[in-house]
């Protein structure tokens, strides 16, 4: 029995129905009934179903039907079938509902510590059935495998470049600037201007030399006629940075993406220095041409209106 011939062009989900029908309710009377059709309706659906199969489905009698094996051979798959469909209409509903659906996100450490935990904040609060998944790295990185890979539905980022790939859509947010940061106990915090080149023999912690954080740190200094200064500690872990900035020796660069909203909890500040370097712009990044599902559409939206205070500092 070939499934295209005589299978897949003749069985309809209806006919499928309307046997499932009939067998609950016992009778082909009944089954019309509630199926709000006519009983010619109802019988000539189940002999279209015999007769594509070649197979007798229901044994009729005075008193109704009942299935016969292969009737009850095909009601038991069939059963399956009809689960399968209510869960597939039930996750269509899920995706459509953009109250109760998930997130996935690529991000960076700083972006997390900042302006991403306010956006995810904001919005579990106010549709506490949505659910986040956050993946960390290089906005370069996030792009190149995360995003194109899609195991992820859109990046918030310092962007990785600023010409956008071909391949991409790029929302910008804001631009990001950077600052030169302390602990709150720290002896510089009580200045009210300083130059950078005041701080050199400070000590310092950076972030890896070979990241975005790492190469706009290296910018600050030259765009000053400066050489990096040797570091204490360099590292790509933003919470060792913020527990040595914590001990009120050390200082850093870091992003205003970041310290807008964390720096009071983390008890830091900005120290009175003129960085000589451009800000880098904050957007999120999406594929072309995919779609994107009502969480991604609420979640740009709540990053717009999070940002503005941003997108007008100067």
């Amino acid at each position: 029995m070939q499934w295209e011939d005589r299978i897949g062009r003749r069985v309809k989900l209806q006919d499928m129905h309307i046997l499932l029908a009939t067998v609950q309710c016992g009778s082909m009377g009944k089954a019309a009934n509630h199926l709000a059709i006519s009983q010619p309706v109802v019988s000539r659906s189940i002999a279209g179903l015999e007769h594509a199969l070649g197979v007798r489905l229901l044994d009729r009698t005075r008193s109704g039907v009942e299935p016969t094996i292969y009737g009850r051979a095909l009601l038991n798959h069939g059963l399956a079938a009809f689960n399968e469909l209510k869960q597939g209409v039930k996750a269509i509903e899920f995706l459509s509902d953009p109250t109760a659906g998930e997130l996935r996100i690529g991000s960076t450490e700083p972006m997390a510590a900042g302006m991403l935990g306010a956006v995810i904040d904001r919005l579990s609060r106010k549709y506490p059935r949505l659910s986040f998944h956050t993946t960390l790295g290089s906005p370069p990185a996030i792009r190149d495998n995360d995003l194109r890979q899609r195991s992820i539905d859109l990046m918030i980022s310092r962007l990785p470049t600023i010409v956008p790939a071909e391949d991409t859509d790029v929302e910008v947010l804001y631009q990001d600037r950077s600052f030169v940061v302390a602990g709150v106990g720290n002896p510089w915090t009580r200045r009210r201007k300083i130059a950078l080149a005041e701080l050199i023999n400070e000590p310092w912690t950076h972030p890896l030399p070979e990241t975005l954080a790492g190469a706009r740190v290296a910018d600050a200094f030259r765009a000053h006629g400066l050489e990096v200064p040797q570091a204490i500690v360099t590292t790509g872990s933003l919470q060792l940075q913020n527990t040595l900035l914590a001990t009120g020796r050390f200082l850093t660069i870091l992003p205003a993406t970041m310290l807008h909203f964390s720096a009071k909890r983390l008890s830091l500040k900005i120290l009175p220095v003129k960085l000589a370097i451009p800000p880098w712009p904050v957007g999120i990044t999406t594929l072309k041409d995919r779609m994107l599902n009502p969480v991604a559409q609420l979640f740009i939206a709540c990053a717009r209106e999070i940002s503005k205070p941003l997108a007008k500092s100067k």
